[in-house]
């Protein structure tokens, strides 16, 4: 049987909070500990994706930055963004000052500054991608059963609010290769209105779709880390999770961003179920790359010490 792996929110907090409270060492100290630890490979990811995460040429910018890491210690709405923040902020100097833009960002600051989400193209230097809100964000599946046994259906269940969705459910509500619902009772159109539906039971069918919201698709993650495959167009917008550097009918489904083609991308994967467990495999092992606690801390670490002690 599937198991899904999260956070339990009351945890969560609980350790966020503590973390205020208990003695830290420095962010040297630290990221030494943590480079003992690793392999020469999983150095060279960390390497990687440090650089993916902060561009080269990012500065901190003393003299506009907003705020300190001492104004993490003390959250307001969003709080998880603060937690998240402050979990690897607290290793440094409470002095330095930081620049952060929390929420649902789709745009890139004018400052460099912390974010969860960025841009995919474009110049996107100032957008220095955490991993943010990432209790609800960062969700895996473990033992899903085999793509064959699923079935040839795209399911979705989502809230229908942005007008790309919208024209989804418009053109595919009710299609045979579909079984689509609305789980908002506000917006988007009544008839659509379906009841939610568990991340297990979404793992019954091998096509699961994963349109872009506010910013990214939340299910992403727990999608390409199960047996079944996400269907989306080419992301636009990025976060830890590096969904830029996704490829379409590597790592997914990709179909256009009219979404014109869908019927006959289903029709062709449903008939090369090959390919599909192909795609099945190249999901996962974008996903176990972050299933490491310890190259996650040196990641984050890392991105830190580049953003808030840039080398002149």
């Amino acid at each position: 049987m599937a198991k899904v792996e999260k956070q339990v929110k009351f945890f969560y907090y609980i350790k966020a909070y503590l973390r205020r409270i208990l003695p830290t060492s420095s962010f040297s100290i630290k990221i030494k500990e943590l480079e003992g630890t690793l392999t020469a490979g999983q150095m060279e990811l960390v390497t990687s994706r440090v650089a993916y995460y902060c561009r080269s040429s990012v500065q901190s910018s003393k003299s506009a930055a907003c705020c300190t890491l001492k104004d993490l210690r003390s959250p307001v709405t969003p709080k998880t963004y603060y937690h998240d923040t402050y979990q690897y902020a607290r290793f440094f100097p409470e002095e330095l000052p930081i620049n952060f833009v929390f929420g649902d960002v789709t745009t890139v600051p004018d400052l460099p500054s912390i974010v969860k989400s960025r841009p995919v193209t474009g110049d996107n230097q100032n957008s220095v991608l955490l991993n943010l809100d990432k209790a609800r964000h960062f969700v895996w599946i473990k033992n899903d059963q085999p793509f064959r046994t699923k079935k040839d259906v795209l399911i979705g269940r989502g809230a229908v609010f942005q007008e790309h969705r919208y024209q989804f459910f418009s053109r595919y509500f009710g299609h045979p290769l579909c079984d689509l619902g609305q789980v908002n009772a506000q917006g988007g159109n009544p008839i659509w209105i379906k009841k939610k539906m568990s991340i297990e039971d979404h793992l019954n069918y091998k096509f699961i779709l994963c349109l872009q919201g506010n910013d990214v698709a939340t299910n992403l993650k727990w999608v390409m880390s199960s047996n079944s495959i996400a269907v989306m167009p080419r992301p636009t917008l990025e976060t830890w999770f590096m969904e830029g550097s996704l490829v379409g009918g590597k790592h997914y489904i990709e179909i256009k961003d009219d979404y014109s083609d869908l019927e006959s991308q289903l029709q062709y994967y449903i008939s090369n179920p090959e390919e599909c467990e192909a795609i099945v495999d190249n999901a996962h092992r974008h996903c176990e790359q972050f299933f490491s606690k310890k190259v996650e801390d040196l990641c984050s670490l890392k991105v830190l010490e580049k953003y808030l002690l840039p080398v002149e």
